[in-house]
């Protein structure tokens, strides 16, 4: 079966993408009661700019937002390190 949106993260990406971004909880954030203290998410991008884009946007105040509202949770950009070749 096809996934409806390719945003979806329930599946392990066919192609390379080691540009991402680390989303999580400000430390004494109330929910980290839900999702648990230690809770992330990945986002993994095939370019950089892409990644940067994406970063940008999900930090900005979005057009729904109230006026004033900030997201309360840390974005960080991050890259997957590089395999070794000692194998």
């Amino acid at each position: 079966m096809e996934i409806c949106h390719p945003h979806n993260l329930n599946q392990k990406p066919d192609q390379v993408k080691p540009y991402g971004i680390r989303i999580s909880l400000p430390r004494g954030a109330t929910f980290g009661d839900l999702l648990g203290k230690d809770w992330e998410q990945h986002h993994w991008f095939t370019t950089f700019e892409e990644r940067d884009q994406t970063l940008n946007d999900m930090a900005s105040e979005h057009l729904y937002s109230r006026q004033g509202d900030r997201p309360r949770l840390i974005f960080e950009s991050i890259e997957m390190p590089e395999e070794s070749d000692s194998n």
